[in-house]
């Protein structure tokens, strides 16, 4: 096992690793709309939604992947009235790729953020 920690990469906001590799495998923990430079979290949810993938990119990217490597997405957002315009923002982001999704309407999310993103992908 093995933490991935870069300088680039969103600094956690407790007490775990942003990202660990384990025997070819990425796991990124749980990622927030918050900005890396500002620490600011967009109003929309379609903004939120590109920042969450912004960031879980950088992450991919420092540990040596790539979006068309992810494996599955687990998407919690705070209403499931949200999910057509997630849906969008994530077709767009993915383009042809299209890995396994879990959704997880939920009520609240930390710092009153509207959506958060977990994601496997292959080294």
């Amino acid at each position: 096992m093995k933490i991935i920690d870069t300088q680039k990469m969103p600094k956690p906001n407790g007490h775990y690793s942003q990202c660990i590799e384990h025997n070819g495998i990425l796991y990124l923990s749980g990622q927030l709309p918050i900005d890396i430079e500002t620490k600011s979290i967009p109003e929309s949810i379609e903004e939120q939604t590109k920042l969450v993938f912004k960031n879980a990119e950088t992450i991919l990217k420092e540990a040596g992947s790539n979006k068309n490597k992810i494996l599955q997405v687990r998407i919690y957002f705070s209403s499931i009235d949200l999910w057509d315009k997630v849906d969008k923002e994530y077709s767009q982001f993915f383009q042809a790729h299209k890995p396994v999704r879990c959704i997880v309407p939920t009520r609240e999310l930390h710092y009153g953020s509207l959506i958060e993103v977990e994601i496997t992908a292959i080294s």
